[in-house]
């Protein structure tokens, strides 16, 4: 099976400084080197200095022809799905039909706390996640749109114009929950296993994620399955170990401090033959397309994988 690979936009910038001309040229690099996408995440507040996700791809459309541009995951129960159900329509247009939409709940650190920031309700969350994706749906297929929500209702509501894509835009859940899984597959078109996620909780999900849309009478074929995964390509093993330690020990603290070997768990590094044997674990635990990570040196990484890594997976 020809495995797919898609790439980072650049997003987190130390000082708030930002790099366009890094961004650029890693969103060309990728284009040109078979990326079948680009890739940003979701952080509205929080201490890491990272650039809004929809804002960076729109500026994506505008700088790349080919490459889909995706979002995993917008932490969907503090967003307004009407508004974002126009940005995304927007952007889908904009890049000529090319948008992946995730969504989730967020990662376990976040929490009542940051959900109060929004002022939505964290024990709404489940509730207000499946009715704006109803609603959103309707919004990009119905002419009128009309939704009797629990938290927001349409009557008689128009937008336009409707994405390209139909009946959508793709929804890419995200989550490791059980009920997530489920969720995931009753209303998504497909899924993206967490970053933080070692390869076999990744195989475990996959399996539970196959027999819940087995229950949905839906096949496990036409339901793309990803995750993304954080890596370091160095022929020196002990210093690109070296260096995914010490980015994840300033990143999340507290998952480090939860497991001292949460990067041993999570990450491929090392030399092309030993980063290929840790993605292929990956694809044997179900994955059809790999979002390769880089942590640092983008424009090097991304040109070192596309060269000496993907090729072993055509």
């Amino acid at each position: 099976m020809s495995i797919s690979f898609g790439a980072p936009i650049p997003q987190v910038f130390p000082g708030g400084q930002v790099d366009l001309g890094l961004i650029r040229e890693s969103l060309q690099l990728a284009e040109e080197n078979g990326f079948e996408g680009v890739w940003t995440q979701d952080q509205v507040i929080g201490d890491v200095p990272l650039m809004e996700c929809l804002s960076l791809l729109t500026f994506a459309a505008a700088v790349t022809q080919r490459v889909r541009l995706g979002v995993s995951v917008i932490v969907f129960p503090v967003r307004d799905p009407v508004l974002l159900a126009k940005q995304v329509g927007t952007l889908d247009h904009l890049s000529g039909g090319r948008v992946d939409l995730g969504l989730g709940l967020g990662p376990p650190a976040v929490a009542e706390n940051f959900y109060r920031s929004f002022g939505t309700a964290y024990n709404q969350r489940v509730r207000r996640f499946i009715d704006g994706v109803k609603i959103m749906q309707s919004l990009w297929s119905d002419v009128p749109a009309s939704h009797a929500g629990v938290f927001q209702q349409l009557q008689g509501t128009h937008m336009e114009p409707k994405p390209l894509q139909r009946p959508h835009p793709p929804l890419i859940f995200g989550g490791q929950h059980e009920q997530a899984l489920r969720r995931a597959a009753r209303f998504a078109d497909g899924y993206m296993g967490a970053g933080p996620t070692t390869t076999a909780e990744f195989s475990s999900h996959v399996h539970s994620l196959r027999g819940y849309l087995q229950e949905a009478n839906r096949s496990a074929d036409d339901f793309p399955v990803s995750k993304r995964v954080y890596l370091h390509l160095d022929d020196d093993a002990a210093k690109a170990k070296r260096i995914l330690d010490e980015f994840f020990s300033a990143r999340y603290p507290w998952m480090i401090k939860s497991n001292p070997n949460f990067v041993a768990d999570i990450c491929v590094w090392g030399p092309p033959e030993q980063c290929i044997a840790g993605l292929s674990a990956v694809v044997s635990a179900g994955a059809e397309m790999i979002v390769l990570n880089p942590i640092c040196d983008f424009v090097p990484q991304l040109e070192r994988l596309a060269r000496e890594v993907m090729p072993e997976f055509e």
